[in-house]
């Protein structure tokens, strides 16, 4: 029995060392590296495998994005499909989806290639090319289970990660306050993301000062380090080809010094081959997420000797809830000190004790950011009473002012350069006042003032002055304005419009925005090729020239998810025009109304191919003597005004008519990334008093095909067309670079 006794005192140092040998404290330090830190996925995906319990995690950049996720509860797995499922285009350059924007905010942000800040007249640049304000509502919603979680220790693994004050240049460790939100400074990379305020401290990419937190992660306790190291190599001189790649290797002189030691403190270092990959790279998730699984792979025997010291604390992967209701009963509103509550509620269009989706939830936030009054949306859920607080902390933008610019080339207009001055908050906080200059060989301007109150009446005045030059067959203008001549086949019209607007609209059943107002309009129309004198003196080449007075309506549903190459969505354009007085410059005016409409539908039956259906018709009632306005179809084009309409097969201005109906089939495909390849089809039936005769119920007189080529581009699409109608015999090609405008 002594023996025994003596036996187990000379044991017991050797059981106090397998006890502590089991309970390992094991830390896993995540470095960034933009895409290329997706592969830290499939390096967990190995450590799972191996039966590993991590107890600490710290990252930096993208590190610190796949770290506080794992450490919110999910598995490699799970990540992986995350990460699989997200549109990083959308989610980098914080597109704000169509569907959340007002018909004005469509509007304003379908025709300008570059904004930039003009206050005091002063241009200024953005501090990012992105907000991160769709990083930060993606991490917000996938953490929605954490609740009120402020300490991220309390986290199922406890985590921090790095961020750099941008004033100082020193680390700023993050282990508390809005997880979302810290994520999002950490991820803050220089020049594509602009910095986070977080306690006063303006921040941005952890990578810049600490890229692999190893030594901060020892402190908290770590007793055996797992690291992955995704930074970039440094590249040779043939690998140097621009600016980026200069400044990217200069950026990289500093951490790959530091990584001489780090490494020497990590006690698993894993460095997956992420040679060929870029900061930018998500298009190649999957290769990237297998070579972490490659590399993770190379150590699994290591892994697997740790999981046998952690083999009494092993515990069971719990499931992440699914939030599919939210009853919001309470909101509160930080930061918001120049636009009422009344105006973020009708934004959010927010109501108390009403269950959302988190889809409803964040459709709320993309219309207030839509508005583009506010650098930053923060918000979290504070669980409340068996419902949730809706806590917003906003950062309004001191940037009111705003100079924007364009290009854009087609065969009516030629060229022109858009030059945009923008002054929101000038009477009103919720106005906008916006004046378009277009320069080249056409001038044209547009003004518009707008007041956005929501849902209720808002108010608008509108002023523009359009003009161009165009070729048109002579038996057309006889036709249709009464000029007669000989020996001619075609003459030059110049068309010149000046209308001035002011309008009230609304929104109807919340998709539908309607509005009414009354219009002046002044047209003159005249030829040089024609230069005679009429019967009561008039020069033969004036056509009109004269002042219209109406009062309008339109109702307006707009729900493509693209303006240019739609891929699914609904759209209603209807208008309806009564001309009460004009000057009448021809002597024949009498009272007149003109209606029109337009519906489409887009869907996408198949991967990559999408199919337009859509239909118009027109029709005037009372004076038929002024045919000024009526509807002239031909041509290719966005956003024409009046009553002139697009139809392939014919040029521009070739058919005409007091009356009008017209269909559409369009099919599109994608043929690789932004690349289109079209073919369209279209009919109709144009004539005078079409719908009183019946003619309109008949076979199509006009028909007309087109086969095409576009390309989504930072200028807007570019797009060549060609065209064919059997009637006509004649082909034309159409061509359009930029924006419409």
């Amino acid at each position: 029995m002594k023996k025994i006794l003596f036996i187990l005192i000379l044991l017991l140092p050797f059981l106090g060392i397998s006890q502590q040998q089991e309970d390992v404290k094991v830390g896993l330090v995540l470095s960034g590296g933009g895409a290329k830190g997706l592969a830290h996925i499939g390096v967990l995906k190995v450590i799972e495998e191996s039966g590993i319990k991590i107890d600490y995690i710290g990252g930096s950049s993208m590190g610190a994005i796949v770290g506080a996720l794992y450490a919110s509860g999910y598995t490699s797995h799970q990540l992986d499909s995350i990460f699989h499922e997200i549109n990083f285009n959308i989610l980098i350059q914080d597109d704000i989806p169509r569907s959340s924007k007002t018909f004005y905010e469509k509007e304003d942000t379908e025709k300008y290639a570059l904004t930039l800040p003009f206050d005091n007249f002063k241009v200024g640049f953005p501090s990012g090319l992105s907000k991160g304000q769709n990083i930060y509502n993606l991490i917000s919603r996938l953490t929605m289970h954490l609740g009120d979680v402020r300490d991220f220790s309390k986290l199922p693994i406890p985590f921090f990660c790095i961020a750099s004050n941008i004033e100082t240049g020193e680390q700023v460790v993050l282990d508390h306050g809005s997880l979302a939100k810290a994520v999002s400074a950490s991820g803050a990379i220089p020049s594509i993301f602009s910095p986070i305020k977080i306690e006063g401290k303006l921040l941005t990419d952890g990578g810049v000062t600490n890229n692999y937190p190893v030594k901060e992660l020892r402190d908290r306790g770590a007793e055996l380090i797992i690291g992955v190291d995704v930074q970039d190599s440094l590249m040779d001189r043939k690998q140097l080809r621009g600016v980026f790649d200069i400044l990217t290797q200069i950026s990289n002189f500093r951490t790959i010094s530091d990584m001489r030691e780090k490494i020497k403190q990590t006690d698993i270092y894993i460095k997956p081959n992420i040679k060929g990959f870029s900061v930018l790279s998500f298009e190649k998730g999957s290769a990237i997420i297998d070579s972490g699984e490659v590399a993770g792979k190379l150590k699994i025997e290591r892994f697997k000797e740790i999981a046998l010291k952690q083999k009494n604390r092993k515990e069971e992967v719990k499931k992440i809830p699914l939030i599919d209701s939210i009853n919001i009963n309470a909101l509160t509103i930080e930061g918001n000190n120049s636009y009422p509550r009344a105006y973020i509620l009708g934004k959010l269009k927010l109501k108390y004790n009403y269950n959302y989706s988190q889809l409803d939830l964040n459709k709320g936030i993309n219309q207030l950011a839509a508005t583009g009054n506010f650098d930053r949306i923060n918000y979290s859920l504070i669980p409340n009473n068996n419902a949730y607080t809706l806590a917003m902390q906003l950062e309004e933008s001191q940037n009111k002012t705003f100079l924007r610019l364009a290009l854009h080339y087609d065969d009516v207009y030629k060229s022109g350069a858009l030059v945009n001055l923008t002054k929101k908050s000038s009477i009103f906080t919720n106005d906008v006042a916006s004046l378009d200059i277009i320069l080249g060989d056409n001038f044209r301007y547009n003004f518009q003032y707008y007041v956005d109150k929501g849902y209720y009446w808002s108010v608008g005045v509108k002023s523009r002055y359009n003009s161009f030059t165009k070729g048109v067959p002579f038996d057309f203008i006889n036709e249709n304005l009464g000029v007669e001549g000989s020996g001619i086949n075609k003459i030059e019209v110049d068309y010149q419009d000046y209308t001035n607007q002011v309008y009230v609209e609304t929104l109807f059943q919340q998709i539908f925005s309607f509005g009414m107002g009354l219009e002046q309009k002044y047209l003159k129309v005249t030829s040089e090729t024609l230069g005679d004198f009429d019967e009561n003196e008039r020069p033969s080449s004036v056509f009109d020239k004269s002042h219209y007075y109406s009062a309008f309506g339109y109702l307006k549903l707009d729900s493509f998810d693209n303006k240019y190459f739609p891929t699914k969505g609904l759209f209603f354009d209807g208008d309806f025009h009564l001309y009460l007085f004009s000057s009448d410059y021809n002597e024949n005016f009498s009272e007149f109304s003109i209606a029109k409409g337009a519906v489409g539908y887009v869907v996408s039956p198949f991967n990559r191919f999408t199919t337009k259906i859509s239909s118009e018709v027109g029709f005037r009632v009372g004076n038929e003597s002024t045919n000024i306005l009526n509807f002239s179809l031909g041509g290719y084009g966005n956003d024409f005004i009046n009553n002139f309409v697009p139809f392939y097969g014919y040029d521009y201005i070739s058919i005409s008519g007091d009356s009008y109906i017209k269909g559409l089939v369009e099919l599109d495909y994608e043929i690789f990334h932004k690349n289109h390849i079209t073919g369209s089809f279209n009919f109709a039936n144009v004539g005078n008093r079409l719908f009183s005769t019946g003619d309109w119920f008949t076979a199509p007189d006009y028909t007309g095909y087109a086969l095409g080529y576009g390309i989504e581009t930072l200028l807007g699409p570019l797009e060549a067309k060609y065209s064919f109608s059997p009637e006509n015999k004649k082909g034309n090609w159409f061509f359009s670079i930029g924006f419409w405008f």
